[in-house]
């Protein structure tokens, strides 16, 4: 009777073990839904570290959608770190679009880091891109701040190593500064603000990107700054700077010559004394002739210092009468 008693017990241990070890439940859900799968594969998942619940329900899922997708590949995909459900949500989605995407493209974008559901239905829904208010300048100096709206589609071919929106909102605003910038006035721009989204679509910017540019249509237009004017301005102060520099470099120079002659002229007079000296040495001047010229010398300063003392009493009574 207690061997009877350990046998059971030990009966019921091993289910309990092999319920819990082994998705049974899981297992009759995927009958159940037509998947074709074994119980050995669910235990082989469990001995690969595998979750067998992401790939029994991916399986489900697109064997109820009419894909045709194997264990081995959604298996591999999982290990790779590839989003097992992201893939065969997009293959569905792809299907339903009627586009050709197949699970190895697929699983090949989710690998590369982008979001292959949601590119799939950016290709079939395009989304629309709003760019900042870009600064362009026109000929005639007047800024323009111009905003676009971008309408995009995926392009499937070229995600996997495509250039993202950054690139392409970067072209577009490219295209913009080169047509205003091409313009001969601003009027221009604003009279046909159309030209802007020819020149960006004919230029071709998406290309390289992951994406493909349907339109792009001018959003606003607003006028900003008078560039021209302001570079005028600066270049008229720049050169006023010039202009003074110059100035005071030739007044600097006329000082210097000034002083240049008066110091030869100082050089001058202080050889007078020596030659009369040598005049009176060597006879050629006489003391009679020195002291008529020290006379007229002081003649001469009195005579100076009288005028300077009349012309001082007339402004001053010139003064006196104003007042």
């Amino acid at each position: 009777m207690v061997w009877e008693i350990i046998i059971i017990g030990v009966i019921v241990l091993l289910l309990v073990v092999f319920f819990i070890t082994i998705p049974v439940g899981l297992w009759i859900s995927a009958i159940a839904a037509g998947v074709k799968i074994s119980i050995f594969n669910l235990i082989g998942m469990k001995l690969r570290r595998v979750k067998p619940a992401k790939i029994v329900l991916a399986l489900i899922k697109s064997t109820k959608a009419g894909l045709t997708v194997k264990v081995n590949q959604l298996e591999a995909h999982y290990l790779a770190g590839g989003n097992v459900d992201s893939v065969v949500n997009a293959l569905i989605a792809a299907q339903r679009a009627g586009m050709e995407l197949s699970f190895e493209k697929a699983s090949a974008i989710d690998l590369a880091g982008r979001d292959v559901f949601e590119a799939v239905k950016m290709s079939v829904t395009p989304k629309v891109i709003e760019t900042a208010k870009i600064s362009a300048v026109a000929k005639d100096g007047i800024e323009l701040l111009v905003k676009a709206r971008v309408t995009v589609r995926t392009n499937i071919e070229r995600l996997i190593g495509g250039a993202g929106e950054e690139t392409v909102l970067a072209r577009i605003g490219e295209g913009i500064v080169t047509t205003v910038g091409s313009a001969n006035t601003h009027s221009e721009v604003l009279e046909n603000p159309d030209d802007i989204s020819k020149v960006i679509l004919e230029k071709g910017l998406d290309a390289g990107t992951a994406f493909e540019i349907i339109s792009v249509d001018i959003a606003d237009i607003d006028i900003g700054r008078n560039i021209g004017a302001n570079l005028l301005s600066l270049q008229a102060e720049a050169d006023k700077v010039i202009a003074q520099a110059k100035a005071e470099e030739r007044r600097a120079m006329a000082v210097a010559v000034e002083q240049e002659m008066r110091a030869e002229v100082v050089k001058a007079e202080a050889e007078v004394p020596r030659a009369m000296a040598e005049a009176l040495r060597s006879g050629n001047l006489g003391v009679m002739d020195y002291y008529k010229l020290q006379n007229v010398a002081a003649d001469t300063d009195m005579k100076k210092s009288i005028g300077d003392g009349a012309s001082a009493y007339a402004a001053g009574k010139k003064t006196d009468s104003n007042q």
